[in-house]
């Protein structure tokens, strides 16, 4: 009996023991998604209990506001990278391997951020107050969101998102993932994002992430993309993510802008970073930034996690203690700079040292 193969499933044959190896411009790419959250919080946004710089933002920084008020945006950038490592690293392994290798990466850089936070917010709380004892138990866990806690630092609300995605690619994992099952997967998830905001089912919504979906997507079919050829049915899938999220971003802008920065803003440089982020991806997934290389690039990707965790309200602490004295771009300046060798400090000396004794202990089998 003759077995029709389709050119996808010849591609996927072809192509599955390809190795996994490290594409250092993702590295870059982080690090730019983590300056843009970083200009964000430090230049736009202004409308917190206490302002960090003591007046409207845009007063402060009159040129600078507009542009980094899109920086939240970097936030989908992470989002598109996610879905790319994630499809790249989980590949050939269990679902056991995928979710243990999530929680060496995720735990003890955010351990060491949520406590160090908690201490500086709670000898100064100059622009926050810190949270309570149980509420930073319960941030611990990284399940606050959920539980109805509050945050220790605002931005820990993307963890929330990226532990659901994580939850749904291990099933794609327990399922056997090939790129057959990766694209279908990814087809299936955007149809289920497109319905689930009609459906009325909060419950639904929070697995399947309506507004966050379409850059996992992305980041998914761009890898498979990088693995096994430019196939029509891969570049299709995030080509839909591409208009999914056109349509997302600008919901999500007339929320920021109304609820969160309380100043209007046009919705093309909204659209025009998504399309950005979406093309340079996609020039990253055909191999076209392979001669972007550097050590650099790989020491600024492991700072990133560090720097996204520690820079919001540690870094408005410092603005408000430093603004007063010192002229507001070299206050800028300091903190970026503080803050991002904080990074390299709780990489260095508190991350990879706790990582390597949580891999130890994780990889133990448990006695029978």
């Amino acid at each position: 009996m003759a077995v029709l193969v389709t050119p996808l499933q010849r591609r996927t044959a072809a192509t599955a023991p390809r190795p996994r190896h490290r594409i250092e411009a993702l590295d870059g790419l982080r690090l730019v998604a983590a300056l843009m959250v970083v200009g964000y919080h430090f230049i736009a946004y202004d409308r917190g209990a206490v302002p960090p710089w003591g007046s409207a933002a845009d007063r402060v920084f009159p040129w600078l506001y507009l542009p980094a008020s899109y920086g939240w945006l970097g936030v989908q950038l992470f989002f598109v990278i996610s879905g790319f490592v994630i499809c790249l690293s989980a590949w050939d392994r269990t679902p056991g391997e995928f979710l243990r290798s999530r929680v060496i990466r995720l735990y003890p850089a955010y351990w060491v951020a949520a406590l160090l936070t908690f201490a500086v917010l709670s000898l100064w709380p100059l622009v926050r107050e810190p949270v309570g004892a149980r509420a930073l138990l319960v941030n611990l866990t990284m399940l606050q969101v959920p539980m109805g806690a509050r945050s220790v630092d605002a931005v820990y609300w993307t963890l929330w998102v990226e532990a659901r995605f994580y939850l749904l690619f291990a099933l794609l994992v327990w399922r056997g993932l090939s790129v057959r099952t990766a694209t279908l997967f990814g087809y299936g998830w955007l149809v289920a994002a497109a319905l689930a905001g009609q459906m009325g089912v909060p419950a639904l919504n929070v697995l399947i992430m309506p507004e966050h979906a379409p850059y996992f997507v992305a980041g998914i079919a761009l890898y498979l993309v990088h693995r096994c050829g430019g196939h029509a049915a891969l570049w299709a899938l995030a080509g839909a993510a591409f208009l999914m999220a056109q349509h997302q971003v600008t919901e999500q802008l007339r929320h920021v802008a109304r609820d969160v920065l309380g100043r209007p803003l046009p919705v093309l440089p909204a659209l025009i970073v998504v399309a950005a982020i979406f093309a340079v991806m996609a020039i990253a997934a055909t191999g076209r930034l392979s001669r972007v290389r550097g050590r650099w690039l790989t020491v600024a990707g492991a700072l990133t996690y560090p720097l996204y965790l520690l820079h919001e309200y540690i870094g408005w602490t410092l603005i408000a203690a430093l603004h007063p004295f010192l002229p507001r771009y070299a206050v800028l300046a300091t903190v970026v700079a503080v803050v991002t060798v904080a990074a390299w400090l709780l990489h260095r000396y508190a991350e990879r040292p706790a990582a390597r004794l949580l891999r130890r202990h994780l990889t133990r089998p448990l006695p029978r």
